[in-house]
């Protein structure tokens, strides 16, 4: 196994999932969501399931993150000060 490697990605997952969170601006929440799925789909692939990486990538990543684009284009944004 690769521990240095998935220490580092395990530590970009809880940094994208902490920045998710506290973002005011949806448009980057929406984007650290996104870098949450690819990082979690390469740790996957890591460990050996690369299925299961491939379907969190492509799923996780690229539709989930397409619709939520897409809402919020449809949207009206505004913060939240």
């Amino acid at each position: 196994m690769m521990w240095p490697l998935e220490t580092i990605v395990l530590l970009l997952l809880l940094a994208s999932a902490v920045t998710a969170l506290q973002a005011r601006d949806l448009l980057a929440s929406v984007v650290a969501l996104g870098v949450y799925s690819f990082g979690s789909a390469f740790l996957f692939a890591v460990v050996g399931a690369v299925d299961v990486g491939f379907t969190e990538a492509v799923v996780g990543a690229g539709i989930t993150g397409l619709f939520f684009i897409l809402a919020l284009h449809k949207t009206r944004r505004r913060s939240l000060d």
